[in-house]
């Protein structure tokens, strides 16, 4: 049976344009549920940050190579992704990044045995190469899959899917990860001392494998999900037919708002991944609260961008994308600049709050992104997943300048500069500007 192309048609102005297009709710339903999937192994890494410092004994920058090794994963391999959708398209880009993620899934249990830091970090490496595929496939047929003017809203709202994911993997890394057993140091030597710390340090670290597996068990069932599911053919891989795949091909990379935009994803991702990677540490630090305790806050906290996500794709309806975009970033450059001048409830909270206005910004930005690239669209997106590395490197920046400080709380003015870079692009440089021969 042939695959009808899902080609935007053209509405009158009396008629709102479709979110999803007729006959294409389960399809979209299988690709929306990847964003869950694929969110629980990012917000689990917040959780083995905290968990390897204990297991290994190292410090907040070593432990930041988690995230480090984590988003290499994505820039290495958004690039070939992309590459392999133009010959084979999207749903084979789905395929192979749900293999890739569930390998490395499955890489933690023989990571555990021998105990080794290095190990995870390349279990961590391989689900990232599988997640760079999925993202880099995923955000484009959502937004490309329906009427061009309502690719914002329709990717916000898929995305609005991933927080559950984030609250989920927070969830299960509190619950099955973290042992709630924190030793104050005269039960260290007392361990040490009767040589048990050690086994201790080991029962730790084999805590991660049972939620690995698990996962690694859901992913490999929705990849044959996937294989049974039929995809349409979308607006990039209808032009990229039409032209022949030549070189007179529709679409540029080289324009303002798509260049601003990769440089906008970067500052966000690593405003997003360095406020949840710190944010146990600055809750005990500056709280006094208990490692679980903490856990549960950062579930609460995804609870909020993910409530911030429906709430925001609901508010698109009314509000300008950009626009909307702009004053979140503004609220959370203040937000994050509190929590630097006042660390303490008063701080926590403040950084518990900027997960509501960070919400719609990582699917804006890609939706804004990529309109008007044309069969570039798959090469387009692929940047926007690489620019995920902001996520590694921001996150490292954070790092060394608590560190360096001896202050969590400093480390959050990385974030505040972010946030300022994301409402520069949403005013100044989101919107496409007219081709010459459109202005005339």
């Amino acid at each position: 049976m042939s695959v009808q192309p899902a080609r935007p048609v053209a509405a009158s102005t009396n008629t709102p344009p479709r979110l999803i297009p007729t006959g294409q709710i389960v399809t979209f339903a299988v690709v929306a549920a990847l964003f869950f999937l694929w969110a629980i192994p990012n917000n689990l890494n917040d959780i083995l940050i905290r968990q390897f410092m204990t297991s290994f004994t190292i410090n907040r920058v070593q432990a930041g190579l988690v995230q480090f090794a984590f988003y290499l994963g994505y820039f290495f391999f958004a690039i070939p992704a992309a590459l392999l959708m133009r010959r084979a398209g999207y749903k084979a880009g789905i395929l192979t990044g749900l293999c890739l993620f569930g390998t490395g899934a499955l890489l933690f249990w023989p990571a555990a045995l021998a105990d080794r830091y290095s190990y995870f970090l390349i279990a961590l490496f391989v689900i990232a190469s599988g997640l760079s595929f999925l993202e880099t496939a995923s955000n484009p047929f959502i937004a490309e899959m329906g009427d061009p003017r309502t690719s914002e809203r329709r990717l916000n709202f898929a995305q609005a899917f991933n927080p559950l994911g984030s609250i989920t993997g927070a969830w299960l890394g509190t619950m099955f990860i973290f042992s709630g057993i924190e030793l104050k140091p005269e039960q260290v030597a007392a361990l040490e001392a009767q040589h048990r710390y050690q086994e201790y340090l080991r029962s730790e670290t084999l805590r991660v494998v049972h939620p690995y597996m698990v996962l690694a068990a859901v992913v490999f069932f929705w990849a044959l999900l996937v294989a049974r599911t039929q995809f349409p053919r979308v607006g990039s891989e209808i032009a990229h037919e039409e032209s022949g795949g030549g070189t007179a091909e529709s679409g540029s990379l080289l324009r303002l708002h798509f260049m601003a935009a990769v440089l906008a994803q970067f500052l966000y991702v690593g405003a997003q991944v360095g406020t949840w990677s710190y944010f146990i540490q600055y809750a005990q630090q500056y709280t006094s609260v208990p490692e679980r305790e903490a856990g549960y806050l950062l579930t609460g906290t995804l609870a909020a961008f993910a409530v911030g996500r429906f709430f925001s794709a609901w508010l698109m309806r009314r509000v300008r994308p950009h626009v909307l975009m702009g004053v979140y970033a503004a609220i959370n450059t203040a937000l994050a600049l509190i929590a630097v001048v006042h660390p303490g409830w008063v701080g926590m909270w403040c950084v518990f709050a900027t997960s509501f206005f960070m919400s719609l910004m990582f699917p804006t930005i890609f939706a804004l992104g990529i309109k008007e690239l044309g069969s570039k669209t798959k090469i387009g997106g692929s940047l926007l997943v690489m620019a995920i590395i902001g996520g590694a490197l921001l996150t490292l920046l954070m790092g060394k300048v608590s560190v360096s400080r001896n202050s969590v709380a400093l480390g959050y003015a990385v974030p505040a500069a972010c946030y300022v870079g994301v409402l520069l692009y949403a005013f100044f440089a989101s919107q496409p500007r007219l081709r010459a021969a459109e202005m005339v």
